[in-house]
């Protein structure tokens, strides 16, 4: 799929990715993955992960060890909680080893959820139990994906005005096109790109960062993708080298496991970040952002001159 052309290079685009956020924003409702994170969805693995049989259906490569999995998760969300960030643990769907790695079932936009549609056929289902969950949060519905189109949430990444969509081995043609159409409804600028083969979905290669800021492999996306944002790009060392959480600007988690050339490139350029051993998860395909479902973020203050 060919990239979607900004029309405005240069500091006229940015002047019109600021104006567009501004008109997004509708409360605490996610609109933009650089803002200050405040409410997300996380599975703890205490047995489903762990149950994976046939790792190859599973996409699970090499069985996790259940203590330090779950120590790491643990980990994971006391730095969310200790950010400010309101975590909601819910238990694994059954016979569904993936469903730890909440962020691919559902898409969080300013007008509620879309239901999405899972590209592993091992993971079908995860998409109506994540809806139930979110509705019983009193999460709307905002639309949903259709067979045959699959979408999972790691190939969709929201930067303010724009949404950044990848074509991969889970999100066909069919999906693309319809996400792209709902969220253009929402108001968003569609950019998308075929997911380099060396990543799973599109967030293994990218991540926003803060308002206005990616972090990206360098070399593995059209040159005009990132056109009015400030680029972070680090070498592709593993299909996660993208691969972070946003807890706010500037600040965020990644996997001291694999990412060691990311981390200090992120420091280098003035990101804060939290670096924690993520192994564990790595084996089932998933990096950082794969285990939690933002639900809620909320404009950060700016500070005083």
């Amino acid at each position: 799929m060919p990239t979607r052309r900004a029309e405005i290079p240069g500091q006229t685009h940015r002047a019109v990715i600021r104006l567009a956020e501004k008109r997004l924003k509708k409360g605490p409702m996610l609109s933009n993955e650089g803002e200050k994170l405040t409410r997300v969805l996380v599975c703890t693995p205490r047995e489903q992960y762990f149950r994976c049989g046939d790792g190859g259906a599973h996409n699970i490569h090499e069985p996790p060890d259940p203590a330090r999995t779950k120590s790491q998760h643990d980990a994971l969300k006391l730095t969310l909680r200790r950010s400010g960030c309101e975590v909601i643990d819910v238990p694994e769907m059954p016979r569904h080893p993936n469903s730890v790695f909440v962020r691919d079932a559902a898409l969080c936009v300013p007008a509620g959820f879309i239901r999405l549609r899972m590209g592993l056929a091992s993971r079908l289902g995860e998409e109506g139990w994540m809806a139930d969950i979110l509705g019983s949060l009193g999460e709307p519905c905002a639309g949903q994906i259709d067979e045959p189109g699959t979408v999972e949430g790691g190939d969709v990444i929201l930067a303010g005005a724009v949404a950044f969509v990848g074509l991969s081995s889970r999100t066909n043609a069919e999906g693309a096109r319809q996400i792209s159409s709902l969220l253009a409804n929402l108001g968003y600028e569609i950019r998308s790109a075929p997911v380099p083969k060396a990543h799973l979905h599109l967030g293994g290669g990218m991540s926003v960062i803060g308002s206005g800021r990616v972090l990206c492999c360098d070399g593995k996306f059209p040159d005009d993708l990132f056109a009015g944002f400030d680029v972070i790009r680090v070498a592709h060392r593993n299909a996660g080298a993208g691969n972070v959480i946003c807890l706010g600007a500037n600040e965020v988690v990644a996997d001291s496991s694999g990412s060691g050339d990311t981390i200090r490139e992120l420091e280098r350029s003035g990101v804060k970040v939290h670096a924690l051993n993520l192994s564990e998860f790595r084996k089932g395909a998933g990096g950082p952002s794969c285990l939690i479902l933002p639900v809620e973020r909320t404009v950060e203050p700016t500070p005083c001159a």
